[in-house]
């Protein structure tokens, strides 16, 4: 994949810029024709996606089907059938002050936008808000990840043959070509990655009062109370950390468990993970699990493996030359373990022993907001007591990972876990401005002529 050079990003800038003042978007149908075209792009090319999906991250096809690939084209599908209604201006409610005047809520697009999608869900991270921003009227750049080097490649050559290259250019390249893109004003930019990076295109958004979206992630913990269907929360929980390698932004990062209850959970995850790979079907067979995205993050993961202190139930294989990690549950592990510092990422899952429930709400109010919080209970007054005592981007019980697929959920963080929502329309209504409209008639003034000077005392009572 060759990095777009740094000297033709502003053109690529001002010729997006063109494009959006060419006022081509302003038709719904010519929107709806290139959110077509960027589904057949799907459709017609979606071998060649798995392909590139197993070529980055080792995952398997399975996986790239149902986690990228078919809802991609399913928001496609969404996206296109919705659009001439998301697009329609919308009156406020009726208010007998000031319905006369006729105010009205038009859908404006906000411009040029910028999207920068991560390595971990390459596709269903780029092309979900390509299709939200195109609805919204937008012109998009995005700056797919330079670790994800199929897809991106493979991105880069389909986009330009589908879509018009006026409305949507890629962008690839690392951290100067980043850069670069980031001193130059956008009208929104869309950011799904860490929170450190996160902290930089804030600060670069800033200076030019750009609003932006984050999603950011963080260490999602899973709540297991003793009342839940332990073979269901074991077979979802194992699942959620196994799948794409852990590499999940929503993916559960650690467990809380009552004291009396881990070595049973424990057990439980050890029979989930032994029906998922079968002696015919170990994890370290290629096609059966995914694998680290580079060396780099091979090395952080088992670095954290490495200096736990907690006790290994099962796991614990790993292969640098392959970058494999084999799915590892660690129990008793403390909170100042090297299992707790940083957001895992990866397929390491820490089992944290608290006392109850309350002590599980207090540790996860003491730390960082997360992008999700998972609870596995049956009891009504359980799940209530763990949602309404603490702030996450999603609430999801007696399941893990699938919410962000669900149609008309909203997908994102609060506060260090990210800002802002994407997925279906929220992902429209993220790059689109409300604006205020109305167009009032001279009569009103027979109404309202007390507003004009000069003043007297019967203006105030007929105001």
């Amino acid at each position: 994949m060759e990095f777009t050079p740094i000297n033709e990003i502003e053109k690529i800038h001002a010729e997006l810029r063109s494009g959006f003042y060419s006022g081509k978007l302003k038709s719904i149908a010519y929107r709806k024709y290139q959110i077509l075209q960027l589904g057949y792009l799907l459709q017609d090319n979606a071998q060649r996606i798995d392909e590139a999906l197993t070529a980055d991250l080792g995952r398997p096809s399975v996986e790239n089907y149902f986690l990228e690939i078919g809802p991609c084209i399913g928001e496609a599908k969404k996206v296109y059938q919705s659009v001439d209604k998301w697009a329609k201006p919308e009156k406020p409610a009726f208010t007998f002050n000031f319905f006369a005047m006729r105010p009205v809520i038009r859908k404006e697009p906000k411009g040029v936008v910028l999207i920068i999608s991560p390595f971990n869900y390459p596709l269903w991270l780029t092309i979900g808000p390509v299709l939200g921003a195109l609805a919204a009227g937008n012109a998009v750049a995005i700056k797919p990840s330079e670790n994800a080097t199929a897809v991106s490649g493979l991105l880069t050559e389909l986009i330009p043959k589908y879509l018009d290259r006026d409305l949507v250019r890629v962008v690839n390249g690392a951290i100067p070509e980043t850069t670069r893109l980031l001193e130059l004003q956008w009208d929104h930019i869309l950011y799904t990655g860490s929170g450190r990076v996160g902290k930089i295109v804030s600060l670069a958004a800033a200076k030019h009062l750009t609003p932006i979206t984050l999603e950011l992630g963080g260490k999602s913990p899973v709540v297991v109370d003793p009342s839940c269907d332990l073979e269901t929360a074991a077979r979802r929980i194992m699942w959620g950390k196994i799948v794409n390698a852990g590499q999940t932004c929503v993916a559960p990062d650690y467990i809380l468990v009552p004291k009396e209850f881990q070595d049973t959970l424990a057990n439980a995850l050890k029979d989930a993970y032994d029906k998922f790979f079968p002696e015919t079907a170990k994890p370290s067979t290629n096609g059966t699990y995914s694998r680290l995205i580079t060396p780099q993050a091979f090395n952080r993961v088992n670095k954290l493996l490495k200096g736990t202190q907690g006790t290994i139930v099962f796991g614990g294989e790993v292969d640098e030359a392959t970058k494999y990690i084999q799915p590892t549950v660690v129990k008793d592990v403390q909170a100042n373990d090297t299992l707790m510092s940083e957001e895992i990422f990866g397929p390491l899952l820490p089992i944290v022993p608290v006392k109850d429930i309350d002590e599980a709400i207090a540790f996860i109010n003491a730390r960082d907001h997360p992008l999700a919080l998972y609870l596995f209970a049956t009891d009504k007054g359980i799940k209530a007591k763990v949602f309404d005592n603490t702030q996450s981007g999603a609430a999801v019980a007696n399941e893990c990972v699938i919410h962000p697929a669900v149609e008309g959920l909203p997908f994102g963080g609060i506060g260090p876990s990210g800002s802002g929502c994407h997925t279906g329309k929220f992902t429209f209504d993220t790059f689109t401005h409300l604006r205020a409209s109305m167009d009032s008639p001279s009569w009103v003034d027979m109404m309202l002529s007390a507003r004009y000077p000069p003043y007297t005392v019967s203006d105030s009572s007929a105001l």
